[in-house]
């Protein structure tokens, strides 16, 4: 009997669980909420229906991009950092208590805040994916939660190269590349289920 994975995330986890799901395809069903993840008090409130209600070996799961939206006018975060860290431990401990699950946290990739800004109607900063990407490292390392460093990848391959105009999403390529490492993060864990 294969094990099962869940994926609970944006649209970037949207555009890569595909390739998820055929990296893993011999060892494990992959499954993900059909609705976008959105930000972590979106998550938070799903959790049960999302995860902790599943019987399943592994959940890689993140939250950030929502949260650190700002409006044009206002410049506020749509979840400020506080209520961010807060909810993210709250996600964490939730999962980590009421289920039987390995679960791996995920950061937030890069963003291309010159593109974004001109394609959409609010802005989001390389400086707060940083600091959103470090609350969400520091509460996972305090709670022993594995990190899955979309981030560097991201940066690493070289964002403007996979990321479309948007300076959000990613390409076919970008996914497969998120994808493919995604699966990678996984399957260690799968071993040991």
């Amino acid at each position: 009997m294969r094990k099962k994975v869940i994926l609970i995330g944006d649209s970037i986890r949207m555009g890569y669980q595909e390739v998820v799901r055929q990296q893993l395809s011999e060892i494990a069903e992959v499954c993900a909420p059909e609705e976008n993840g959105g930000n972590s008090q979106n998550v938070l409130k799903y959790l049960d229906i999302w995860a902790l209600s599943k019987n399943v070996s592994v959940i890689h799961i993140n939250c950030g991009l929502h949260d650190l939206g700002r409006d044009f006018v206002s410049g506020k975060p749509v979840i400020p950092i506080d209520q961010y860290k807060s909810n993210v431990r709250e996600i964490m401990r939730q999962l980590l208590e009421k289920t039987q699950a390995s679960v791996i946290w995920a950061l937030t990739t890069a963003v291309n805040e010159k593109w974004h800004h001109e394609k959409k109607s609010f802005d989001r900063f390389e400086t707060d994916v940083c600091t959103y990407n470090k609350a969400a490292t520091d509460i996972a390392t305090e709670l022993g939660v594995p990190i899955d460093d979309l981030y560097s990848l991201s940066i690493k391959a070289g964002p403007d190269k996979y990321l479309r105009p948007d300076g959000v999403h990613y390409t076919s390529e970008g996914c497969f590349l998120l994808g493919k490492a995604v699966a990678e993060s996984i399957k260690p864990y799968l071993n040991n289920a």
